[in-house]
């Protein structure tokens, strides 16, 4: 029997929600006579649907929560003018969606203000439907495909994806998503009926960008591409796919995007929002205009878990801007040493990609097997392993791990990892059980890229990779993965990258980087939340030895060390791209490079610096003219062109410079340039020490 969409979405939605739509009314009711039991269950019940609608349109950016508290704040202090009770759903959607609006506005009219020497023509706002919910939505690779066609839409289009969802979901009707967008039901059906169209054609330029082997013409158009998401650019390839005949055929065999979505669940709801709410409902604090500083006090809590009303999970997250969380640390692989300085022992990873590990590297058919001497016609196991790299990634599970002999691995065409893992069954590539794995990419051709990963939830370590004659190895707006003990040198460009819309929530833990032609490490080109760089040494590197180059999003710089570089120790900005990012640094060190030892190059954002040091380096030791930085104990000493250019708008307090008489406990850089300790962290050393508590601890790590 036939049955349409909107008799299927009513079938899905739970018994549950169905009950609270049913109670709405009422509880207007007695909630506009002044019952505030009333009014907090009938606020608390709708606060998930508040929250995704401005979660989906704005995922990952820091004022979502206060977005959401502005739409439940206004609708509480205008409840009592509500006529029709019946109406509340679609009333309170309406107020979120135009705070949605204002706020990408707003967003527009300061982005022209700092670019208006610039084309009006520009990027899309930070943070879209991809950032925050790529991790859920890389179950398949479709899923993927249509979380990164999301940063192709029109901020319109994307506005309207977020309630679009809520349907798919059952959480709305047809009707109230028209009410909410003030149009008649089957105008709106018009405009969300084009802007699916305009989703699909997203997804076709999508899947023609990651085709292997791409579309000669698409490769030559996009040749000068920066991989920023405009409106040239997006009609531009729009127009591509759509007339060209390799690449329309992308567009054929796509799943439709209710049954992708419908696979997804709900954003969780942080726990202190609704008490923030509730506080601020009672004080009678009214909403502002526009979106407010991130100022509240719910907002330093401790994670938890807690049931909410409807029976699902909703979950605390701490906000502790001063100190970001550190990774779990867990106990150690059993695996004997290597014969090199580089570490092979140790982790600090999260505990589900922990287990993971432990039952990849002992259940029966779980590892693939790569060693120099192998056969690609053989079938992956330890007495049998394939040859070549390639042939492992391709055959590669969630859940499973590809393990790497001793002995020089020698690719001749560059390594595509496409493949997600899943946040419970990760996938790993690591030396196996201590050997010493070495991947020699100067067998593939020059001008491309040595080892290009797409996958997400993987987790790669104790690899030694050296003679690439590009880039070394590139991470495509992937999700959750984790770049550990790794020693990239000696190549011909960038040492690791991590770079394009959606690359959040990644680890790049206690690498070495080093003697490269390019930059060490680079974040650049794109946005993501929750990246988190720590233990990392750069050194040697002809570029800057660590480079967030036009890196929209907030990334996390902890206990890193950069030196010896051409370039600059830390790079914090774009160039001449004058983005807004306010990176987080704490106890990293820069000494003997070319630059500066900290930069902001032309970051217009409140970057915070604690306990950061930097000695002897040829230009600056913090050179932040342009963002009003936030500078706590920091240090710098013996800079060749001073040891700060501040802009008048930094906040300063208790660095070296404001504190005469400090002093270094050593100038002798061995020990740190020196081997890892016996977990690969950082050797601890009384190097660049000051001994009260200013400036980088130096004391290692494990």
């Amino acid at each position: 029997m036939h049955v349409n969409d909107a008799e299927r979405r009513k079938r899905t939605v739970p018994e549950s929600r169905t009950a609270v739509v049913h109670a709405v009314p009422g509880l207007v009711r007695d909630a506009q006579r002044g019952d505030t039991g009333a009014r907090d269950r009938l606020f608390a019940d709708h606060l998930p649907l508040v929250y995704d609608v401005v979660g989906r349109t704005l995922p990952g950016h820091p004022d979502v929560d206060d977005l959401v508290q502005d739409t439940m704040l206004q609708a509480i202090n205008g409840l009592a003018g509500l006529r029709d009770p019946e109406r509340f759903r679609s009333w309170l959607v309406a107020i979120a969606y135009r705070r949605v609006q204002a706020h990408l506005r707003t967003q527009r009219t300061a982005r022209r203000r700092r670019h208006h020497a610039e084309p009006v023509d520009l990027p899309d706002p930070d943070g879209d439907f991809a950032e925050r919910t790529t991790a859920e939505m890389v179950v398949t690779g479709q899923r993927r495909e249509l979380a990164e066609a999301t940063r192709w839409l029109e901020d319109a289009d994307r506005e309207l994806l977020g309630l679009w969802w809520q349907e798919a979901r059952g959480d709305l009707s047809r009707a109230e998503l028209a009410d909410a967008l003030g149009l008649r039901p089957n105008h709106a059906a018009v405009r969300v009926q084009r802007m699916k169209s305009r989703l699909e054609l997203a997804r076709g330029v999508v899947r023609a960008l990651r085709a292997r082997p791409i579309c000669p013409e698409l490769s030559s158009t996009i040749r000068f591409w920066d991989g920023t998401v405009d409106s040239v650019w997006r009609k531009r390839l729009s127009r591509h796919v759509r007339d060209c005949p390799k690449c329309h055929v992308y567009q054929a065999g796509m799943v439709s995007p209710e049954r992708l979505l419908l696979g997804t669940v709900a954003l969780p709801v942080p726990v202190a929002l609704w008490a923030g709410i509730r506080t601020a409902a009672e004080a009678g604090v009214a909403p502002p205009v526009v979106a407010v500083g991130r100022t509240l006090p719910w907002k330093a809590v401790a994670a938890m878990v807690t049931v909410a009303a409807g029976g699902g999970l909703i979950f605390a997250v701490l906000h502790d801007p001063a100190a970001p969380p550190a990774p779990v640390a867990i106990d150690p692989p059993v695996a004997s040493a290597p014969a090199r300085p580089s570490p092979t022992v140790g982790a600090s990873v999260s505990p589900a990609a922990e287990r993971t590990e432990r039952v990849a590297g002992n259940a029966t058919g779980s590892r693939i097997v790569v060693a120099p001497d192998g056969s690609d016609d053989g079938d992956g196991s330890l007495s049998h392993p394939y040859r070549t790299i390639k042939k492992a990634v391709d055959l590669v599970k969630p859940g499973q791990s590809i393990v790497l002999r001793g002995g020089t691995h020698r690719p001749t065409s560059t390594i595509e990892i496409d493949t997600d893992g899943s946040g419970d069954n990760r996938i790993t590539i690591s030396g196996y059980d201590g050997e010493q794995a070495v991947i020699d990419a100067s067998g593939i051709p020059a001008g491309q890229w040595a080892i290009v990963q797409r996958g997400s939830h993987w987790t790669v370590r104790d690899l030694e990779v050296t003679g690439a004659r590009a880039a070394t190895w590139t991470c495509l707006a992937c999700v959750d993965n984790v770049f550990q003990r790794l020693n990239l040198h000696d190549n011909a460009g960038v040492g690791l990258m991590l770079r394009d819309p959606g690359t959040a929530g990644n680890q790049v833990l206690d690498n070495d980087f080093r003697a490269n032609q390019g930059s060490g490490l680079s974040v650049q080109f794109g946005s993501g939340d929750g990246n988190l760089v720590r233990g990392n040494r750069a050194s040697g590197n002809a570029r800057d030895g660590i480079d967030l180059g036009a890196f929209q999003s907030r990334v996390a710089l902890e206990y890193n060390w950069s030196y010896r570089n051409g370039g600059n120790g830390f790079a914090l900005g774009g160039g001449d791209q004058k983005l807004h990012a306010t990176h987080h640094l704490r106890h990293n060190a820069a000494w003997l490079n070319a630059g500066a030892g900290f930069t902001d190059e032309g970051n217009t954002a409140g970057i915070e610096l604690g306990n950061n040091t930097a000695y002897d380096n040829e230009g600056l030791g913090f050179a932040f003219r342009t963002a009003p930085a936030v500078m706590r104990n920091n240090v710098a000493i013996d800079n060749g062109r001073g040891e700060q250019s501040l802009s008048t708008a930094a906040s300063q307090n208790n660095n070296s410079w404001q504190e005469p008489g400090v002093t270094l406990r050593s100038t002798d850089p061995a020990e740190a340039e020196g081997a890892r300790n016996a977990r690969g962290g950082l050797p601890g050393t009384a190097f660049l020490q000051t001994g009260n508590g200013m400036g980088a601890s130096m004391a290692g790590s494990s």
